[in-house]
């Protein structure tokens, strides 16, 4: 192919990238050009420099290496476009595993970064906590790929990228970009300002407007002397405004209409429903599946549902399966938020200490990190478990969650994408497995929302187990199988426990706490949920609709906690789950819809459910 055959061939699979990177379009010819004949040539324009601090202590954040250019450089030169390479690509669960596995990337990585150590091991965990400085990140984006694909990667560049500086004022930019082609991602490296030969080149290691200017400081502490470790990290509920941020919007229905809405009282109600246990399970005579939606009365969607406005308009005697703004309890910084709003200031509440005491203690890491940072240096002060589940905002299957103690990762983890750091529980309530020993475990509850103004909430009484497949132990964090309980969705081993089964089991290992009081106190705490997820109008709580009927699964553990000199089992709700997976739920009782749907759409009480508000 000729020149321009070969450029736009170029452009037409790499476009995307370049606009969304903002790599001016002056360099697009000579990447194009170096990518096509593999032109590594910033050696040729750049010298790594080792820095000499003349036997000073060198300090935490300060740089080991600089990198420095042999000639001028002018930002409008196309030809200052460099590739760098990565030298080393991984899953920020796996850092461990993958020096342990590869000797020659942790001696590079240790030169790099100046480690030392007598063992292996002692060089893998100053590797492990060094490498938030090296490291940056990026994720794919696109329907196509899967949501474990989307996971963002991280990678380190090789010797002469890592050793380019921060630079609240940089003079050079760097992006990954991915070659498509070969399947290969580099950095590209290029002048945002013009520089004379012998000048250090700088990058801003945190690019993008930021707010509130704590947030972006306490991004670069990998970087940076901090001030305010010693901050207050007291929290405040965001505005209105908050809660619509990145949210498709979404209306209310007309109250007025559904006030005059006729009842099918004593008729069939048709399903219509894209979930396949709801059409092979709802067998009850009062309903009847069809496969038309405009012939249904209950729609049940497995996708968003946004107009309830048009819906309450057009076809006001359907139901539907969600509420309106239902997302304040299923997005997990926005349920922390609700959550907050069951606070209570008790007197002997320690300073450290955080309400409700069903809620770990959650920073948002997007908004709140200085606030995290303040908080979890009190805490090393005064020498307090310091190790917290780090997890997206809106992904299930503990995909993209991290449980770790290291402030340097925490504080680069905003890069990767929205997060919330939450407190991890180091000293839960553990179960006694056959054959493994005592493990972690969570319990999930299945809720029913069949009213808002008034609220009224039911639980279906079997519950769901899910366990860790070792022992647990407050090490080896990288484990899954050890401290994640998600077993369902991965090629580990699912333990089977029925609810009853269960009973039985606690009864044995827990015989000085009842279960019918620990489940009494998980049910108050899920009625509070839903009152403060109620009590204030949309978009900061649920709004109220008269069609809608919602199901939601909540995630439980339950932790050992001393109150007044005496150990007691507290329930921590960990997150509420839109649209769960209730597969097991049909498998393991096969009423599991007949009974749910007899109380959404029928208002019986069946033995199975329990109205707790």
């Amino acid at each position: 192919m000729d020149g321009i055959t070969v450029y736009n061939h170029f452009l037409g699979m790499h476009l995307p990238q370049l606009l969304l990177s903002n790599v001016p379009e002056h360099f697009w010819h000579t990447l194009s050009k170096k990518l096509e004949q593999n032109i590594f040539d910033s050696g040729t324009t750049f010298q790594l420099l080792e820095i000499d601090y003349e036997g000073s202590e060198i300090k935490s954040y300060e740089p080991l290496w600089s990198v420095v250019t042999t000639r001028d450089i002018e930002r409008s030169d196309p030809n200052h476009i460099y590739l760098v390479d990565h030298a080393w690509t991984f899953q920020a669960n796996s850092v461990k595993t993958n020096l342990r596995n590869t000797p020659n990337l942790l001696e590079r990585m240790c030169a790099m970064m100046k480690v030392t150590g007598d063992t292996t091991e002692e060089k893998i965990e100053k590797v492990s906590h060094n490498v938030w400085r090296y490291a940056h990140t990026y994720a794919l984006g696109g329907n196509d790929f899967s949501a474990e694909d989307r996971v963002p990667v991280w990678y380190v560049l090789d010797e002469l990228g890592s050793g380019i500086i921060h630079s609240d004022n940089p003079n050079f930019r760097t992006v990954p970009f991915m070659h498509i082609p070969r399947q290969i991602t580099y950095t590209l490296l290029f002048p945002i300002q013009d520089i004379e030969e012998g000048e250090p080149i700088t990058r801003n290691f945190v690019e993008g407007n930021y707010t509130d200017s704590l947030q972006r400081e306490a991004m670069l502490i990998p970087w940076k002397h901090y001030n305010n470790f010693d901050d207050d990290f007291s929290q405040e509920e965001p505005d209105s405004n908050y809660f619509l941020e990145g949210h498709i919007v979404e209306d209310l229905p007309d109250l007025e209409i559904l006030s005059r809405r006729e009842t099918t009282a004593g008729e069939k109600l048709k399903v219509f429903s894209n979930y396949r246990f709801i059409n092979e399970h709802l067998t009850l005579p009062e309903f009847e599946i069809v496969h038309n939606e405009d012939d249904a009365d209950i729609v049940w969607y497995t996708d968003h549902f946004k107009t309830f406005r048009d819906f309450s308009i057009n076809t006001p005697n359907k139901f539907v399966n969600q509420f309106p703004f239902e997302y304040v309890i299923t997005i997990k910084d926005l349920l922390a938020i609700v959550a907050r709003r069951c606070s209570k200031k008790y007197d002997n509440l320690s300073a450290l200490e955080t309400s409700p005491a069903w809620l770990p203690t959650t920073f948002n890491m997007k908004t709140e990190l200085s606030k995290f940072v303040a908080y979890y240096m009190q805490r090393k002060k005064a020498g307090l478990d310091n190790h917290w589940i780090c997890k997206p905002y809106n992904l299930a299957r503990s995909l993209d969650t991290y449980v770790t103690d290291d402030l340097y990762f925490m504080c680069r983890l905003p890069q990767s994408g929205p997060k919330i750091a939450q407190k991890y529980i180091e000293n839960s309530v553990l179960f006694e497995r056959p054959d493994i020993g005592r493990v972690k475990f969570d319990i999930r509850y299945v809720i029913l929302l069949t009213s808002v103004n008034p609220t009224q909430v039911y639980i279906y009484n079997n519950f769901f187990l899910r366990f860790a497949n070792k022992p647990f132990a407050m090490d080896n964090f990288e484990d899954y199988e050890q401290h994640f309980t998600v077993m369902n969705y991965t090629e580990n081993t699912l333990f089977r426990m029925l609810c009853a089964q269960f009973k039985e089991a606690w009864a044995l290992q827990n015989a000085n706490y009842n279960w019918d009081e620990v489940e009494k106190s998980i049910f108050g705490m899920i009625s509070e949920v839903f009152k403060a997820a109620t009590c204030v109008e949309p978009p900061r709580g649920i709004g109220k609709s008269p069609q809608s009927r919602a199901l939601y699964a909540a995630d439980i553990m339950l932790k050992w906690q001393k109150v007044d000199g005496e150990m007691k089992i507290l329930p921590q709700l960990l997150e509420v789950n839109w649209m769960p997976d209730c597969r097991r739920a049909c498998e393991y009782y096969p009423d599991f819809y007949n009974d749910v749907f007899s109380v959404m759409f029928l208002n019986k009480d069946v033995d199975t459910c329990t109205k707790i508000l």
